[in-house]
């Protein structure tokens, strides 16, 4: 399902069978199972998702105590900040916004609870990777393309451990324009009652816009601040 995108909606047997490196025999399997479910709808040669998708966000959304608890959380803290807010979970070797606190789009990815993005790249990411144990972080260099998106990019084991390091250190992490020229964000992790990471918490803002001293003036303390008022309500081990 995730082969559909905004920009793709409606996509053939043959070009979900490129995208998802499977034969077009078990790709058509699947989606006449998916259909049968709901989730997809046909026209002609082509498909797309159904709005029952939607049903699986809701399930996880009405089931789950993060994006409950976040949420309310996030949209004072956007007001404060008068930036966009998000908290995401590491799901393989990417994020997974669950919550969001929207006040600009920035960029060219249309962000909201659902988006998927490279860990290795965003603050999110990097938090969430930093506080994994090593066993859990070797699977994901085993995993994960490092690549460049910009200039900026840090896209080598070497280099990422270092910025690891470095969150470990700071308890934060600031990432400019290294998945997208122009913007920056800054993240903290999201701790449970427990004391375990279970989450990661950013605000995002144009380079253009906001300085990387204003953010980190502005941002870190309502961020930690966020992040310990979410801590004694994430009842979890």
């Amino acid at each position: 399902m995730r082969a559909f995108t905004t920009e793709e909606q409606d996509l053939t047997l043959s070009d979900l069978s490129k995208r998802v490196g499977l034969s077009r025999a078990t790709v058509r399997r699947c989606l006449l199972t998916l259909q049968a479910l709901g989730y997809v709808q046909s026209s002609g040669h082509f498909f797309r998702l159904s709005p029952q998708v939607l049903t699986l966000a809701q399930a996880y959304l009405s089931s789950s105590l993060l994006p409950r608890v976040a949420q309310p959380f996030l949209e004072r803290t956007s007001d404060a900040l008068g930036q966009s807010c998000s908290v995401s979970v590491l799901y393989g070797t990417e994020v997974i916004y669950v919550a969001r606190s929207a006040r600009r789009r920035l960029g060219s990815i249309n962000r909201d609870v659902g988006t998927h993005l490279p860990a290795y790249c965003t603050s999110m990411g990097r938090v969430l990777l930093a506080y994994l144990p090593e066993e859990e972080l070797e699977t994901f260099f085993r995993g994960a393309e490092l690549f460049p998106l910009t200039p900026f990019t840090i896209h080598d084991e070497a280099g990422l451990r270092r910025a690891l390091d470095g969150v470990r250190r700071d308890g934060f992490c600031m990432v400019d324009q290294e998945m997208e020229v122009d913007l920056r964000s800054l993240a903290v992790p999201v701790h449970n009652a427990a004391g375990r990471v279970v989450a990661a918490l950013h605000v995002s803002t144009q380079a253009s816009r906001t300085s990387l001293e204003e953010l980190m003036n502005k941002g870190k303390a309502a961020l930690r601040e966020a992040a310990a008022g979410m801590r004694p309500l994430l009842i979890g081990p």
